[in-house]
Order: C-alpha cells, then structure tokens, then sequence
C-alpha cells in the first residue's frame, strides 16, 4: 500500500509478531498516523495463528491456512520488518538489541511476543523435546515426525487445555496416517485441573476414547532420547513435547520493567513502568484485572493498543482503558472434526461447534490474509503523449529500476553508428606500477530495513569486483537518505555504517570515505576498488565446450515485483533476501581458473550471458531444467509478475519463448550470483562450491556458434 511521503519524526517498534500486533499492522496500514515510522522486530517471515493450531497438527489445515504473513501485512502498513529475535531493551538509551545488527532505536515501542513452554529445568529437555511454543517450531518438528514410518510412541509434558488438544489433534493424525500410536499425557497435578468440572469431566472422556493414558501427580525427572524418566517409570516415547503452562520469555526480566511472575505488568492503558513502552498478549500481566492466559485478549486489546500508540506518538489527546471481558467463548477441538463448547457455565458439544470454531478461525484469518487493494492513482488529464506507455505499475527497487541495456550503450557510445561491446564488470586501471580493479554500484531501496538494504546493497557492489577475479582492498559508501527527523536520520544512518563496516571489513577491504544527502526515498551505493593478483577474468575468454556454472538461483526480480504488490509469500521473499546478502568471496576464489566470468544482475542470466557470448565470439547452450531458481519464482511468474525492467531486458531476445520459465531468464537480478565459464565439464568447481554452502549449478556450455544462444 502507498502513503503521501511525509518527514518521520518519531520511531514506533513494534516487538513481536502476535495476535494484537498482527491486527494492529492492519489498522495501521488503512490509516496511517503521518510521521511516525513504523518498525516490527520478529524471529520470522510469519506468525502462526495458534487458534488452528490444533487442526493443522490433526490435518484439517495446510500450515499456510495458519500463518500470518507478516511481510505482506508489513508492506500493507508501510512499516519496516526486522527479522530477528529482540533479546534486550535498553530503556537508558531507548534501544532495542536484536543479535547480528545494530540497535534499533525507539520513541515508543509495543511488545507482543508471546510466551514459551520450554522447560528448561527438566535435564535433556532441550536436546529431546519440543516446546508447543513457538508455535512455528512445534508444527515443523511435528510434521517431520508424521511423516515417518511405523508405530508411533508421542508424548505430551502438561495436562492442560493446550496439551489436550494437541495430543488429541496428534492421535487423530497418526490414526488418519496408518500409523498405531501409544499416547501419553502427564501432568504433575491433575489433568485439566484448571475447567470447570463438567467440561473437564467431558474432555477427559475424549481422551479416554482416543486411547491416552494420562499420567497424573506424575513428576518427569528426565528426559532422554527416546524415553522420559518419571519418578515411578520410564515412558517411551520418539516424540516428546510440552505444554505445560504459560512461561515468559526469560530476556523480560533484565529489561528492568515491572513484571509479575516474568510477565511484563500493565495498566488499563497497556502502558508497562515506563511509559514509553506498552504490552500486550501473553507476554502481558494486567494486574489491574488478571486473567488466565488465552488469545481472546491479545484480539480485543488492539484497538485499544493501536489507538493509545498514536497518542503517545502525538503527544496529545486521551488514551482509553482496556477492559477485558469476565467471560469468554471457549472451543476446544478434540481431534477429529468435533469439538466441545463453554459460555456462560452452558457446555456443548459436537460436530457442528468444531463448524462453529472453524468459521470463527477463518473469519479471523481472513482479516488478516485477504488485505485491500489499494488502485494507484489514476493518469492525470489532460496529460502529454507517451504516458499511458509508462502506466501507473510502481517502479521497482534494486536492478529492477535499472536502465536498460540498449539505452546504456546507446549512451557509452561517441558517434553515431559507434557499435559498443558491454565493458567488463569493473574497470581495470593502471596506477603507478600496478592494476586497480574499479566498480560503482548504488540500489534504489526495495526493502525498508536499511540494514538488509545495505547488506544487499554492498554485496551487489562488491560482486563486480569478485568477477573479474579480484580482492575489494577500499570503498566509498554513498547515501541518499528520505527527509527525516534529526534523530532518526542519525539512527538510520548509523545502522547503514555500522553494518556496511561489517560486510565490506568481512570482504578483506575498508570504508575510506563517502558521502549522504537527502532525497525522495533511500539509496544505497558503493564505489569499490580492488586489486588482482595476475590477470583479471573478464568476458571475453570463453571457450567453445566450457561449461557454464551459475553460483546463485534466478528470481529475485520477480519475487520483489511481487512483494511490492502484496503477492508474494513471506517465506519466499526472506528467503530471497538471504540468498542476496550470501557473499560470493569464496566462490570467486574457487572460480579463479574461470575463462571467462560476470555477475547476473540487472540484464538478467540471459542478458550477461550475451555479453560473455559478444567479447568472446562464441555461443552458448542452457539447459532450462537445470537452472535454479528462487522458491515461489516459477508460481509469481506464471501468474505474470514481472520487473519493471523485463520489457528492456526481453527486447535483445525477440525469438524467446513467451513461458512462465523462459521469462524468468531475463528477470533483473540483485546481488546474483557469478556465471563463470569453465574448462572441461566444471564437476570439480561446482562440487567445491557446494560443499562451500553455494547453491550452484551447471547450467550448461559455450559453442562455437557466434552469437546464437540456444536454449534446450
């Protein structure tokens, strides 16, 4: 969703993915408050929703039915997604501390993350089992483990609701799978202690009937593999996990806040002891009203939370109090298709209340997963001529907003009727005695958090300099940054330096200057110079039979394209980021005897392909199926997404099949990986480079037929 610029004065973080944050994300991308940059800190691209929990472990939902996607509902609120765990707050100097990147700097921040069922009290807990929360976790091991073969031994460490539904949602999947199942609930009191006796009595039936033995007054004094050691016996088990009882997130206690039992203490503003700093959800204790711990709060506590934030943001106006309902709609799914129901003391049960339950998930998923669309503006009119050519599509970031080729060279060329080769990667300068290796590199930003930006933004740079062969030794950082406060702008721009420092000082080579300036939106570019021990590798020493190996899947153009419209899966787009900031150090070394090399950036793999295939005089064959390609890259381009830069990069290729994977051929790509040309089949190269973590490819081979590029 696009917002009126407008200068950020004031930085509210947002710390957690749950429930209250997910919703207030929502509300905040419908009506933004002008001037306050918004920011989430989560582990992951995505939040599980924990009421479907129980059903997608029984098999009743795939995981996506489950997940919020936070990267969409980020984009949608124009807020910045940090992915990264918080593990301090610093209240003396208003910072958050997320390991691996610089501070993040708050005015007011929100926290929202949940609790943990970790027993870390119990010997061999962690090596063994699996706590029920993080909900992301759980379902994955989980999974792992249904999929396996033979009878199954499964273990649930808290007799609780939680761990009632969940061994109840197991024994329905196992049974469902073929496979026998010994299920195994414990509890060190009673189970289910904390109902009400009528629909504790009723559950417990449910679990009689599903064939759990439950283990009551039952203390496990260890955990091993395989096995759990209670006072009494030894239990067998191959899946062990525990749900017993809500439990904070140990890092709460050093943050110096209020807490109660490790849960951050609030009042009815949901403002913790500092009053900078609201809570919510689990990880919330509203002494001034308790409550057992249950999602029902998280949900009806966000408008409340969205709306006191943005009083606190501005300064001025009145916050509202919290009340949390007395009671509440209880629905506990037992299994199979069927649930039982608690409101008001009345209980029930049956097929029709796990409807019931169904519709209330998805209702609420809904929300969350079907997001407006918001048209661009309309052309204005009257207008000059060529602009419905240009459309209203929003212009993508990083090499997606590149020139294209043919307006470049036109560009490079002195005379009319001049035919200019593409130049290498980098220049190669003589200087004094020796040879510089020089490149410039800037990136239109197509992620907010400047520190994935300036990672991606650096490794793009440095990737010219890696393939011709050579050692990045300086490099100059330029900057434009979005008008801002003074205090955010100093925030920002010391997240960018510390972690450019970072990449460039990993990469062999040091920042020796630069320059910022205020712009429209942010950019981030270096100027490297390197140096190369021997001959650089340029583009024009390919051979006829060597083989073409490309150190890094294709599709980021597409993925980000999409991205910015809100069309693709969060998953997907993390994991493209990370295949963006992998560094090709390691991989230019072990490609140094390449005949010829390049990076796959803005022209695409076919467009930098061409250009070894113009300075070599030679052709080139590519096996489709064996180029790799970024998750979720194939699904967007059958579905059209593409770059804003596809039509410039398609123009060289008019004989190219129109196909969903042919496209994605010249797809502009980011930080890419190097496409070298290699002697003789190139199975030594690509076996070093995958056992140096590069997700490489032989991709196929040089001919003798100059300038055909044929595709098999």
């Amino acid at each position: 969703m696009q917002h009126m610029p407008h200068p950020d004065t004031r930085d509210l973080v947002l710390i957690g993915g749950g429930h209250s944050h997910a919703l207030l994300l929502r509300s905040w991308g419908m009506k933004p408050l002008p001037g306050a940059r918004l920011t989430l800190i989560n582990p992951g691209p995505t939040a599980a929703y924990s009421g479907m929990l129980p059903g997608h472990i029984a098999g009743h939902y795939p995981k996506a039915a489950l997940e919020i996607d936070l990267v969409r509902l980020a984009r949608f609120a124009g807020a910045r997604l940090i992915i990264g765990a918080a593990q301090q707050i610093d209240l003396a100097r208003g910072q958050i501390i997320v390991p691996g990147r610089p501070p993040i700097g708050f005015d007011v921040a929100s926290i929202d993350i949940g609790i943990t069922t970790a027993m870390p009290e119990i010997p061999g807990f962690a090596e063994h089992a699996v706590p029920a929360k993080p909900l992301e976790d759980f379902a994955r091991a989980w999974q792992a483990f249904l999929h396996q073969d033979g009878p199954a031994e499964v273990a649930m460490i808290g007799g609780g609701v939680a761990g009632a539904e969940l061994i109840l949602a197991m024994g329905h999947a196992l049974s469902k799978a073929g496979r026998p199942a010994d299920l195994h609930l414990m509890e060190r009191d009673r189970v289910l202690s904390a109902l009400p006796a009528g629909s504790a009595a009723r559950l417990r039936r449910a679990l009689k009937t599903a064939g759990v033995t439950l283990h009551e007054g039952a203390e496990v004094r260890e955990i091993g593999p395989g096995r759990i050691l209670l006072a009494d016996q030894e239990v067998a088990a191959g899946f062990i996990c525990g749900a017993a009882g809500a439990r904070p997130h140990s890092w709460l206690a050093e943050t110096g806040l209020s807490l109660r039992d490790g849960f951050v203490t609030v009042d009815p503003r949901l403002q913790t002891s500092d009053p900078r700093l609201f809570a919510a959800g689990d990880c919330a204790d509203m002494a001034f009203d308790p409550r057992p711990k249950a999602g029902v709060y998280a949900v009806r506590q966000a408008p409340v939370l969205a709306h006191n934030l943005r009083i606190a943001l501005a300064g001025t106006g009145q916050m509202r109090r919290y009340r949390p309902q007395k009671d509440y709609l209880k629905l506990v799914s037992i299994g199979g298709k069927s649930a039982l129901g608690d409101r008001l003391g009345v209980k029930f049960s049956g097929r029709w209340v796990w409807r019931w339950k169904d519709r209330i998930d998805r209702k609420f998923m809904e929300k969350l997963q079907d997001l407006p669309r918001m048209q661009p503006p309309a052309l204005p009119s009257p207008r000059a001529a060529g602009a419905e050519e240009l459309g209203t599509k929003v212009l993508c970031g990083g090499c997606g907003a590149k020139l294209g080729q043919g307006a470049l060279m036109t560009a490079l060329c002195e005379h009319p009727g001049d035919t200019a080769l593409p130049g290498d990667d980098a220049a190669s300068v003589r200087v004094g005695g020796g040879e510089a290796i020089l490149s410039t590199d800037h990136l239109r930003a197509f992620v907010a958090d400047p520190v994935v930006m300036t990672r991606i933004a650096a490794h793009h740079a440095l990737g010219d300099i890696w393939a011709m062969g050579a050692r990045p030794k300086a490099v100059l950082a330029s900057l434009v940054l979005p008008r801002m406060a003074p205090a955010l702008s100093a925030r920002t721009l010391a997240e960018i330096m510390a972690t450019a420092r970072q990449v460039v000082r990993e990469a062999g080579a040091e920042i020796v200057g630069g320059h910022s300036s205020q712009g429209s939106e942010m950019t981030i570019g270096f100027t490297v110079a390197g140096e190369c021990v021997g001959v650089p590798i340029g583009l024009s020493g390919a051979k006829p039979g060597d083989a073409l190996i490309l150190t890094k899947p294709i599709g980021s153009g597409v993925l980000m394209a999409a991205e910015m419209s809100g069309d693709a899966s969060g998953g997907d787009v993390a994991a493209a980021l990370d295949l963006m900031v992998q560094s090709q150090a390691v991989a230019s070394s072990l490609l140094r005897s390449a005949h010829a090399m390049t990076d796959v950036t803005g022209f695409g793999l076919l467009g930098h392909l061409r250009n070894i295939c113009m300075n070599s005089g030679t052709g080139a064959e590519l096996d489709l199926d064996r180029v790799p390609l970024m998750a979720g890259a194939l699904e967007l381009s059958r579905k059209g997404i593409r770059s804003s830069l596809y039509p410039d990069n398609r123009a060289p290729f008019p004989d190219l099949q129109e196909t969903p994977h042919h496209d994605l051929l010249i797809d502009p790509q980011t930080s890419g990986g190097l496409l070298a040309a290699v002697g003789g089949d190139g199975s030594a190269e690509l076996a070093a480079l995958r056992k140096a973590g590069y997700p490489a490819a032989c991709i196929g081979r040089i001919t003798a037929e100059t300038g055909q590029i044929r595709i098999a």
